[in-house]
């Protein structure tokens, strides 16, 4: 993991500021969400991409009873039914 040398303080109610040249670097715009977990002692912050459930691709993903699914998987759900 590379440190880019910011260091900010958490607030009173447990905030952090991330920087402007962070949040351009990856994508992230007002009201975004952050996906947050731990990797062994890290804290890891990293853009809120929906996913498939089968595939993993966050390309074109529409969402079925409750679910993401991208259209390869739906087409391949679909085979599999017609079959």
């Amino acid at each position: 993991m590379k440190s880019v040398g910011i260091v900010r303080k958490v607030d009173e109610l447990g905030r952090i500021v991330l920087p402007v040249e962070l949040r351009r670097k990856f994508g992230i715009e007002i009201r975004d969400a952050v996906e947050i977990y731990t990797d062994e002692n890290s804290i890891i912050l990293r853009k809120y991409e929906p996913a498939c459930i089968f595939c993993g691709d966050a390309k074109e993903v529409f969402q079925f009873s409750g679910k993401n699914i991208c259209p390869s998987c739906a087409k391949a759900i679909v085979g599999y039914i017609n079959e």
